[in-house]
């Protein structure tokens, strides 16, 4: 069995999400009283945040690798990052990491194409919702990527930022979320929406609204980080 090594904290709420589906995940497949042993380094969150506000990428990778190294020594055989935003520097993280890494983007990736979902809608923070990093894979396998307008992307990330990370969940501001999906499948006839923030599950966690599926980034994760841990 291997062993996993999580970086946390990337909010606090959306780690104990992992933490509870991982277990949830492995005792389904184990089908016996046993749970799975796992590490979590849960870091603070302003390692992440403040590079990623100031636009310095190479200060948020540095930061990440110091941390990943802490699962390494502790004995993890592989590791996750708990968070949608911090993969704008996966690829460098992964290629400075003693340890191999699953990205949260190729694992929805894998998740969209065995699904045949052809036209996704991307909400998230805004450094996600515009960045590449997500845009890239899913261009390399033909399928199209929609991002919300700028009133919406406003939206989105303000009240991720500002409520959902501090762990408020509301539900005027989930009904304003609900309506951006449908503002999105009347003008772009999307097929899915990616929650691409992994506190997004935890204010709309029904796995569809009006028939367009909700692919969720953490528990689309966690069934990777569970296989691997069996591989």
């Amino acid at each position: 069995m291997k062993t996993l090594g999580i970086i946390g904290g990337l909010g606090p709420e959306s780690t104990i999400d992992y933490y509870q589906t991982i277990i949830a995940l492995y005792r389904e497949r184990t089908g016996d009283d046993s749970y799975p042993q796992f590490f979590i380094n849960s870091v603070d969150l302003n390692k992440v945040r403040g590079p990623v506000i100031a636009n310095d990428l190479a200060q948020l990778a540095d930061n990440l690798v110091v941390e990943i190294d802490k699962l390494a020594r502790a004995g993890a055989d592989f590791g996750l990052i708990a968070a949608n935003t911090p993969h704008l520097v996966f690829d460098e993280v992964a290629g400075r990491s003693p340890i191999s890494l699953i990205s949260i983007v190729e694992a929805t990736v894998a998740a969209a194409k065995d699904r045949q979902l052809r036209r996704l809608a991307l909400f998230g923070t805004k450094f996600t919702m515009n960045g590449e990093f997500y845009a890239k894979p899913f261009r390399r396998e033909n399928i199209d990527l929609v991002r919300p307008d700028a009133a919406d992307q406003g939206y989105i990330h303000e009240k991720y930022m500002n409520e959902l990370v501090p762990g408020k969940f509301l539900p005027e501001t989930k009904a304003g979320l609900l309506a951006i999906v449908d503002r999105m499948k009347a003008r772009s006839d999307i097929d899915a929406v990616i929650l691409a923030g992994t506190e997004l599950p935890l204010i709309l966690r029904e796995t569809e609204h009006k028939g367009i599926p909700f692919l969720n980034t953490t528990k689309i994760h966690c069934e990777a980080a569970v296989a691997q841990m069996f591989s």
